[in-house]
């Protein structure tokens, strides 16, 4: 059993409350909280740290448990691969609009992620969703598998090439957030 859960009577397994409160998360809290109220006194700092710790306690998350080494010169090629990506997508989906293609094919991609963390899977969908012509309609964090949604798609071998800049995206978030190394790549059945 772990210590992040317990179970109930009915067999539910539930995040235990007193390790429900995550600090960081808190100080996130009362942050946001003394920006948005606009008073920055010590009182209402306080009165965030209060109302995030309820907050926690009420509604707790999961403990988040990565181990992050940020590479500055990984995290230079990742972002600009992902402006270029951004260029030439948009620049696609310009084409498209002005030139739609007949029949015009849109499909959904399932694309099971090489790494098992979390962090990784999250950062590879915002960046995903960012670029035009691809957005991420469900994410499963048991299987980390993506399901996109992708226009233009012509034929299997544009799926393929699809999942592949998935894969090398995945690859270099990996490289520039130090997250743990990817075994080969997954066999990817037809759905």
């Amino acid at each position: 059993m772990s210590p992040y859960t317990r179970t109930t009577r009915r067999g539910n397994v539930r995040p235990t409350r007193y390790r429900a409160v995550q600090w960081p998360m808190v100080l996130w809290l009362a942050l946001l909280w003394w920006v948005l109220w606009g008073s920055y006194s010590l009182l209402s700092l306080v009165g965030g740290v209060v109302v995030a710790v309820l907050v926690c306690f009420v509604l707790p998350l999961p403990p988040l448990r990565m181990s992050v080494r940020v590479r500055p010169v990984a995290v230079v090629v990742l972002v600009a691969r992902f402006l270029g990506d951004v260029v030439m997508a948009s620049l696609q989906v310009a084409w498209i609009t002005v030139v739609p293609p007949r029949p015009l094919r849109n499909a959904i991609v399932r694309v099971p992620l090489r790494s098992e963390s979390d962090f990784v899977q999250v950062v590879v969908a915002e960046l995903l969703s960012l670029v035009p012509g691809s957005v991420v309609v469900e994410a499963h964090r048991a299987s980390h598998t993506l399901y996109l949604h992708v226009i233009d798609v012509r034929d299997d071998r544009d799926i393929d090439r699809f999942r592949e800049r998935v894969w090398a995206q995945e690859q270099r978030v990996v490289r520039a957030f130090g997250a743990e190394l990817l075994p080969e790549p997954p066999a990817v059945t037809p759905s």
